[in-house]
């Protein structure tokens, strides 16, 4: 593409990726001062590909080489390899960016870090604090008094009610539902947890630990 003006980059090829386009257009469409028009969006793959969607495929050398401005949102569910991709990037001069569709409801004063991606009908409400690179998917929600680490992925409606503590690279699968916490003690999911689809967590759950089920109990290995 002409190496010229500011370029978004959705970084990914998969289904997600694919979802975020449309909202990525829109979202440009409504912010006409980030001067990047809806027209430069590519998406990024590490080894480049054929268009998808009407945008391009660009490899992550391609993308980093052009010219006039290069912002990314990353479309990946793992948010180890987030980071990963974002310190690259970013060490390359790129810039992440935060976007969302239009239908989401978010406070005017959100303190959320760069690089996150709302999907359509997802929800923060009051009071909430939300880390780097986070990704909200379709109908997911972050109730009142919250606290997000970097890199978290809520799948579609997954339920984070208030007061509950999530650490950096847990994963909240679809429609599991997080108990409220309370102020003076917080539900705490820990580092890297996974929790599972459907689940239903109660308690705290430890660091790097999968559970599943309802009321949510750890994953046996087999």
């Amino acid at each position: 593409m002409a190496q010229h003006g500011p370029t978004l980059g959705i970084i990914g090829t998969g289904g997600f990726a694919r979802e975020v386009l449309p909202v990525a257009r829109a979202f440009l469409r409504h912010h006409a001062g980030l001067k990047i028009e809806p027209g430069r969006i590519v998406f990024v793959d590490r080894g480049g590909g054929a268009p998808i969607g009407g945008a391009p495929v660009l490899s992550e050398v391609e993308f980093t080489a052009l010219e006039g401005g290069r912002y990314f949102a990353i479309a990946i569910g793992d948010g180890a390899a987030r980071q990963t991709i974002a310190e690259r990037l970013e060490a390359a001069g790129c810039r992440p960016l935060s976007i969302h569709a239009d239908n989401v409801l978010l406070p005017d004063d959100l303190d959320c870090g760069p690089g996150a991606v709302f999907q359509p009908f997802s929800m923060v409400t009051a009071d909430a604090r939300i880390g780097r690179q986070f990704q909200c998917n379709i109908y997911a929600y972050v109730a009142h008094d919250c606290v997000i680490g970097d890199f978290v992925t809520l799948a579609p409606r997954a339920s984070i009610n208030g007061n509950v503590v999530v650490e950096d690279h847990v994963y909240v699968g679809t429609g599991a539902v997080i108990r409220q916490g309370t102020a003076d003690r917080p539900l705490v999911l820990g580092r890297g947890c996974v929790v599972g689809m459907g689940a239903v967590v109660t308690k705290d759950v430890a660091p790097g630990v999968a559970v599943v089920g309802n009321p949510a109990r750890p994953l046996e290995a087999k």
